[in-house]
């Protein structure tokens, strides 16, 4: 079986330079801010073009607590997408405040501007894209709507570590960029983690304070705030797999343009690419006809598959009392049904590429064209 991932390789290359800093760590007995997440703090923010990283305990909390420095409170409203995985909304949630979901480009699937400025009154307070799948959200005509509103611009970088929008990092344009450290994510750590970057002294200085316990010194404490801080243990193994990124990421789109090209004459729809953003492939995700079916059939190959995400934020139960219905969001929820993700992750070999293209070619000429999609 190939699956949609594999860390074991990863980790394995990794061992030795892994153990000696994790049993260094052992011997210091320093396993909360320590001098490793300075390091990484650093590094990241560089990595950003940032001038400030702030380790917190996932892109969960990065979120959230960016939200809160940024004022967001009950009655507010912060507009985002609903093709995302549900800590996105969440954070929104934590605030008191409301998401308000914006519809999506059904081509690079982030959020569509023209969609954006629509779902503006006078409670929005932010929008907050997401770069989904490792491709920049077109930020200038949202910035352009922020500074026409007054409104803060928050950057879901969750999937996106390394992407350039324009030329510039994604992270880099907002207020602040929010990332995550999940094991799966392109940079990931051995558990929980996550960051916040920004150029605001004032965010880094907030931030800094939500994260432990609202204090600007020990014990004494300026607000309610929170225990959310990376540990040592994920800084450290970060710091050794960060030098890594950039060739990590080019080595995943070696395997997407290999895909691409093999997929050219298949009735499915290849990952867009914008002319303003690179792409750093989190994953791979093609848009397909009878995906379920698609779904059995590589599987009984041998191919490992994944779909992000099958039912939309506004569609889920947990959300309901928002009040959307299905045909709100036309092009997130077409997207929903007919997006799949393949394998891709830097130490996939060649011969694995070719077992996937082979099996995805050997399905999809099999099947008979799906009256409801359009490629």
């Amino acid at each position: 079986m190939i699956p949609i991932l594999d860390l074991s390789q990863q980790t394995a290359q990794l061992r030795p330079a892994l153990d000696q800093a994790l049993a260094d760590l052992l011997t210091s007995g320093r396993f909360i801010l320590g001098a490793h997440g300075e390091a990484l703090e650093q590094a990241v923010a560089q990595t950003c073009q940032t001038r400030y990283g702030m380790g917190v305990a996932s892109g969960t909390d990065a979120l959230h607590l960016v939200l809160r420095a940024c004022g967001i409170r009950p009655g507010d409203e912060v507009i985002t997408a609903s093709f995302s995985f549900i800590a996105t909304a969440e954070a929104i949630s934590y605030c008191g405040a409301t998401p308000v979901f914006a519809d999506i480009d059904p081509h690079t699937f982030n959020l569509d501007p023209e969609s954006v400025a629509r779902c503006i009154t006078p409670r929005t307070r932010a929008i907050l894209p997401v770069h989904l799948f490792g491709q920049a959200a077109d930020l200038a005509p949202l910035l352009k709507l922020g500074q026409e509103h007054h409104l803060a611009i928050i950057e879901d970088c969750a999937q996106a570590i390394g992407t350039l929008y324009q030329g510039r990092a994604v992270g880099s344009w907002g207020l602040a960029g929010c990332l995550s450290f999940y094991p799966t994510k392109n940079l990931g750590c051995f558990g929980d983690g996550g960051m916040v970057v920004t150029s605001s002294l004032g965010i880094k200085s907030r931030v800094r304070q939500l994260r432990t316990h609202g204090q600007k010194t020990r014990y004494l404490h300026e607000e309610v705030g929170y225990t959310s801080r990376l540990d040592e243990v994920q800084a450290a193994v970060l710091r050794l797999k960060l030098p890594h990124l950039a060739q990590w990421n080019q080595q995943r789109a070696k395997i997407a343009d290999f895909y691409n090209q093999v997929f050219a004459d298949l009735p499915v729809v290849t990952p867009y690419c914008a002319p303003y953003s690179s792409h750093t492939y989190h994953q791979y995700t093609l848009r397909v006809g009878h995906r379920e079916r698609v779904v059995e059939l590589l599987r009984e190959l041998g191919i490992g598959t994944m779909v992000y995400y099958p039912v939309p934020i506004h569609l889920q139960r947990a959300y309901r009392h928002l009040g959307y219905e299905a045909g709100s969001l036309p092009h997130t929820e077409q997207v929903a049904r007919e997006v799949l993700s393949l394998p891709i992750f830097p130490e996939l070999t060649q011969d694995q590429q070719e077992q996937v293209v082979q099996a995805v070619r050997k399905v999809l000429w099999q099947l008979p064209p799906d009256p409801e999609f359009r490629s």
